[in-house]
């Protein structure tokens, strides 16, 4: 028997009548997603969408330590946040290039006339790292904590000896002898090496006049904790690279006792934008995955990871194993 003319187009409005709520009701979820990841990073940052709250933040500085306008960002947002009463620094890196190590030290200044801050070694806090700690007001370090590395490091390959083997050899015409040097073709000449020392030393010049000015530290003190090497928390005491031992707890107390910071106040974590962009794209990729959309999901994700990005150049402030930190 045919079907009836009438119920064929019924049948049609509603498929598209079920078509457009579905395609609304997905929306709604991945709009609700992105709203979620919003009002975390609105909440991560002190903001909220009622009263402003009263906290003390903190600024993680992990891993190898390049400069990043996020991270300037960020520090001047926490320094203009009326909710933010006072700052941890919490480090945990080997160290990273000198210009990047300088430009976090030259923003946490700024900070730190602004918020008090206290700095907590939750690890390592070597070379371009230690140069972080001494932007911080006071420094707490864990007993095991690895402290100092105090010197700059210039590295760099030198294959003529591989290239003579396999029968390469490199020309270059140049406009005066020590351009382009150390070029890694060739041995680096005498003239070539002396320049290099001389930017190294200029450096670490630079380093331990730091030191010695926010440590106060006497030549003699300076000489003994300024040779490349690293210390445990335990020993940095005695020798002025920290002020106390502790964990974050104990930077926390410092800033309630000695910079009359509210106690009890919560302790949140402060971040960049581009980490708190990831998040939000993370957001949206899980509301994708709830309504079946794995492959908007993967390319939401996908979006997210593209944004991070790492620049990193110049001499070195990094301790390295096994590596020769000192001129």
């Amino acid at each position: 028997m045919a079907a009836d003319p009438e119920l064929l187009i019924d049948r049609r409005r509603l498929r598209r009548k079920l078509t457009l709520w579905r395609v609304l009701g997905i929306g709604g979820l991945v709009v609700a997603a992105g709203a979620v990841g919003l009002r975390v990073r609105a909440g991560s940052e002190g903001i909220g969408f009622g009263a402003v709250r009263p906290q003390i933040a903190r600024i993680s500085v992990s891993g190898f330590i390049a400069g990043s306008e996020a991270t300037a960002k960020l520090m001047k947002r926490v320094g203009e946040s009326s909710a933010v009463q006072g700052v941890v620094v919490s480090i945990n890196s080997p160290g990273g290039t000198t210009t990047g190590s300088e430009e976090i030290y030259r923003n946490l200044r700024q900070l730190a006339a602004k918020k008090p801050v206290v700095a907590f070694v939750d690890g390592t806090a070597a070379s371009g790292a230690y140069i972080t700690a001494l932007a911080a007001d006071h420094i707490v370090a864990r007993e095991t904590s690895l402290v100092g590395s105090i010197g700059v490091l210039f590295q760099y390959p030198e294959v003529s000896g591989l290239l003579d083997k396999v029968g390469v050899k490199v020309e270059s015409v140049k406009s005066s002898p020590l351009k382009a040097e150390p070029s890694g073709f060739a041995p680096t000449s005498p003239e070539a090496r002396a320049a290099l020392a001389a930017v190294v030393g200029d450096t670490y010049a630079w380093f331990k006049g730091l030191v010695a000015e926010r440590r106060g530290m006497s030549e003699t003190q300076l000489a003994a904790v300024s040779d490349g090497r690293v210390f445990s928390g335990r020993q940095s005491v005695p020798l002025k690279l920290v002020d106390e031992l502790g964990a974050e707890r104990q930077a926390v107390a410092w800033l309630e006792t000695e910079r009359k910071v509210a106690k009890n106040l919560p302790v949140t974590d402060w971040k960049p934008r581009s980490e708190s962009d990831f998040s939000l794209w993370s957001a949206l990729g899980t509301g994708a995955d709830l309504a079946g959309f794995q492959g908007l999901a993967a390319r939401l994700r996908r979006i997210g990871e593209e944004t991070q990005g790492l620049a990193q150049g110049g001499l070195l402030a990094l301790w390295r194993p096994g590596a020769e930190a000192t001129p």
